[in-house]
């Protein structure tokens, strides 16, 4: 069998509601939720934002215990431990990047989460090579809240969107915000 994945998908704002998108996807069209800012050109650490631009996924992670097994997709996928986390802290030389927790006096994101926001998370290559202190951190595609409501700067898919989607994607697949 000849895997196929997709070279690219788009995220584009609806119309009237710059917090909510549709990701398009070959003649599909997918709800999805953006930051609370919408699509932003100059993208900053807190503003609530998605930034806009044209990203490799870099692969991800799955809580396993909300999941009966791993979802099936050519991009690197690895389960989710209690003590991951990402770094947001513009002050630390770990900005925007993974670290363990509990990592006293920085600010940090916790991966395992309850609320399943990050049942399955994608690293969006943002800011990721050179990362720019304060440009913006955890930039995710990650599984939406009730109602699509707007995320921190994410993209965010209903849970058996994003599963299904994960088939379609790889390596090559680039992700083109706005």
């Amino acid at each position: 069998m000849v895997r196929t994945t997709l070279a690219e998908i788009r995220v584009r704002p609806t119309v009237g509601d710059r917090r909510k998108g549709h990701l398009l996807v070959g003649s599909s069209v997918i709800p999805c939720a953006l930051g609370a800012c919408g699509i932003v050109g100059r993208k900053r650490e807190g503003d609530g934002g998605s930034p806009r631009g044209r990203f490799r996924l870099r692969g991800g992670a799955y809580r396993p215990d909300h999941l009966a097994t791993r979802p099936r997709t050519a991009l690197p996928l690895r389960r989710i431990k209690r003590d991951d986390g990402w770094c947001d802290d513009r002050r630390d030389r770990r900005y925007n990047r993974p670290i363990r927790l509990p990592a006293p006096g920085v600010s940090a994101e916790a991966m395992w989460r309850e609320d399943g926001l990050y049942d399955v998370v994608l690293d969006i290559d943002y800011n990721r090579g050179p990362i720019r202190r304060g440009k913006g951190s955890a930039i995710f595609m990650h599984v939406a809240r009730e109602g699509y409501r707007p995320t921190e700067g994410c993209v965010a898919l209903a849970k058996p969107d994003l599963i299904r989607l994960l088939r379609r994607l790889g390596p090559r697949t680039r992700l083109r915000i706005g």
